[in-house]
């Protein structure tokens, strides 16, 4: 096992709650917390195994997701902006609500930012602590 691969077990490892995998449980807890780097990299581990899998587009564009915010993070608007449309369409392939997660919102969730990044032109970072995104799971998986 190489070190990435013991340091994201024990992040996940801290998630092990409910009926769901704690790599996907802890995406979650980990991009409520703004470590979105670390949410890409603890979901990544279920992806890699399914990429053409029946949840492959799913698990990508939500680790596109996560993406985004660490571009915005480190004030790069644009390529935030291009992640958030390769998330917006692998996301929209799957059902309103999919493995717990209420979909529409989420779409939601990105057009704003989307939005927002547009409005300026990419000029303005509209990422601050106080309004970063918040995704939430039904509950019933866990």
């Amino acid at each position: 096992m190489s070190s990435k691969d013991k340091r994201i077990a024990a992040m996940a490892g801290q998630f092990r709650e409910g009926k769901l995998d704690p790599h996907y449980t802890g995406f979650f807890e980990l991009f409520n917390r703004q470590q979105f780097y670390e949410a890409h990299e603890v979901l990544e581990h279920i992806w890699l195994k399914d990429k053409h899998g029946p949840n492959g587009a799913f698990h990508k564009g939500l680790i596109q997701l996560a993406g985004a915010f660490v571009h915005l993070q480190k004030n790069r608007p644009q390529p935030a902006s291009s992640l958030f449309k390769l998330a917006l369409a692998n996301l929209e392939k799957y059902p309103a609500t999919h493995e717990h997660l209420n979909l529409q919102t989420t779409g939601g969730l990105i057009r704003q930012w989307l939005a927002d990044l547009e409005r300026t032109d990419f000029k303005s970072n509209p990422l601050m602590a106080a309004n970063a995104p918040k995704l939430k799971l039904d509950g019933s998986g866990t």
